[in-house]
């Protein structure tokens, strides 16, 4: 008696959690598309799935509504949108049921062929898989110790297909370098997953968030700002099967840019049954040619100083220790060529949106605090109030005095640094004392950094609605409050350290040289 076929479609089966109201539940994407007007938003337990999700999920709401075609103008465009925006009904079910059951676009998971987001070939180009325990972040896997976990790999323990999907995307968009299962393409030598890890690693995301999830998804939809080439396909529309030594694809707008771009190939491996558990993964690299060049429309840019192939373009880096208030300079100022950073792209778009969707849309912010390489710190989240009004476009001075605090906020941060650094050596080895550029581990500036964020953050409220207070001043007293607090013991017990804290405090409150015609702020 043969068994039948493991299947799972992630159109149709539940995997993606989503929050109405109160109420939790798990829909497929057909579902999540269908009803979006009455979900509230989605409730992803990690928070780089989430982020994966909106872009898949933006690229499919483009097709959807027809938003990708790039024969539209800007006015037809925002003029279209608006439109969709205005439907109680949400998405058109005839067209969300037309797109999934095009019989092109393959959504099911343990499709012999077309496996949804995986490669096929990995079963006979990597010679085992790669276990279990390597698909699910937060597991211990191959030699690592188990410290706060049950699993390894002598025992591995299935997962759910939806939880296996979740943990899915998080490789495509955030997967390490390195550490993946050697992969044999034609005859040459097995290799291991190269040096590049994924496309948005180690970064902090900034999604739009409407009050339903129908608005969610149509202000998360990219403007086309630039020339199109080629044919534009998501992975699961793209017939031809994965080719790891074929030319990249142009990086084509909405489906390549927002879901084509992994370094990574991955194949589940369903458990004994009828595809609800995943027992082992093949992870490996995806392809052996570098990725185009391409901006993320959800990530601030930064650009650096010239060097020699000109100035270079990067992402903000994620810090799970970073307040989202200090994010604000870099969502509410205008795009300006002679600022060393730009806002997301996706907020050129936002002031276009209906006014009460405008004056209702907050920020979802997703990060992953990572290195470059393999070692994951903590991801978080975090949801602003609504912002769009301090916008640069609707309100410059307001925009203007944010960033003049947040900036003010993070030099005072840097100050405090270096100085509770400065006072800790000058209390050990006597003012003026000790080699030079010999760096002293301070006890004190992890405290101080700690006490000063909260002081700066109420700091911060209360300047923003202040303008003619000084925004030096006040952090300069907050760094001051939190020096103090930091040392108060050891100014007791060392003999240097009340007179050290003491000069370390007058330098945070020693004026810059203002330039010519420069006021005081």
């Amino acid at each position: 008696m043969s068994c039948a076929p493991a299947r799972f479609s992630a159109a149709d089966d539940p995997w993606i959690d989503v929050r109405s109201g109160t109420a939790y539940r798990q829909v497929g994407l057909r579902e999540l598309f269908l009803d979006a007007h009455t979900i509230d938003d989605l409730a992803m337990p990690a928070a780089p799935s989430a982020s994966g999700l909106l872009r898949i999920t933006a690229a499919i709401a483009a097709r959807i509504t027809a938003l990708d075609d790039p024969a539209l103008s800007a006015d037809q465009w925002n003029d279209r949108r608006r439109t969709l925006l205005s439907s109680p009904g949400g998405f058109e079910p005839a067209a969300v049921n037309a797109y999934f059951d095009t019989e092109a676009h393959c959504f099911e998971v343990f499709h012999p062929q077309r496996p949804w987001l995986q490669d096929p070939l990995l079963a006979s180009q990597c010679k085992a898989p790669s276990g279990i325990n390597k698909l699910v972040f937060g597991r211990p896997s191959g030699n690592n110790l188990a410290w706060m976990s049950p699993h390894h790999d002598l025992d591995p323990v299935p997962v759910p297909t939806a939880q296996a999907l979740q943990h899915l995307l998080i490789h495509h968009y955030y997967g390490a370098s390195g550490g993946g299962t050697p992969r044999t393409v034609g005859h040459r030598a097995p290799r291991h997953l190269g040096g590049r890890s994924g496309p948005l690693r180690s970064t902090v995301s900034f999604h739009p968030l409407g009050r339903t999830l129908h608005e969610t998804l149509l202000a998360q939809i990219p403007k086309l700002t630039r020339e199109q080439t080629g044919t534009d396909l998501c992975p699961w529309e793209d017939p031809a099967p994965p080719a790891p030594d074929a030319p990249p694809a142009p990086v084509t707008w909405p489906g390549r840019i927002l879901t084509g771009r992994s370094q990574h190939a991955l194949l589940l491996v369903p458990a004994p049954g009828r595809g609800s558990h995943v027992s082992d993964v093949y992870l490996t690299w995806a392809t052996e040619r570098p990725p185009l060049p391409a901006t993320d429309p959800y990530l601030v840019i930064h650009t650096a100083g010239n060097t020699k192939s000109g100035p270079r373009r990067y992402p903000r880096r994620a810090d799970a220790d970073r307040a989202w208030w200090r994010e604000l300079d870099a969502l509410l100022l205008a795009p300006d060529e002679h600022r060393a950073f730009r806002r997301p792209e996706i907020f050129d778009t936002l002031n276009d949106l209906p006014d009460d969707v405008r004056s209702s849309l907050r920020v979802r912010v997703h990060g992953f605090d990572q290195d470059g390489k393999v070692n994951n710190r903590r991801w978080y989240t975090t949801i602003t109030p609504p912002i769009l009004a301090w916008a640069q476009e609707n309100d410059p001075q307001r925009a203007e005095r944010i960033a003049e605090c947040v900036a003010a906020a993070e030099h005072h941060a840097g100050r405090l640094t270096y100085l509770a650094g400065q006072a800790w050596k000058d209390t050990t080895d006597g003012p003026g004392h000790g080699p030079p550029g010999k760096k002293s581990s301070s006890p004190w500036t992890a405290p101080a950094r700690a006490a000063y964020w909260p002081l700066a953050e109420h700091a911060f409220w209360h300047l923003i609605d202040q303008p003619d207070l000084s925004a030096r001043h006040a952090f300069a007293t907050a760094a001051e409050q939190a020096l103090r607090a930091a040392t108060a013991a050891d100014r007791v017990r060392l003999r240097h350290a009340a007179r050290a804290v003491a000069a370390a405090v007058a330098e945070l409150h020693r004026p810059p040289r203002a330039r010519p015609g420069q006021e005081d702020r």
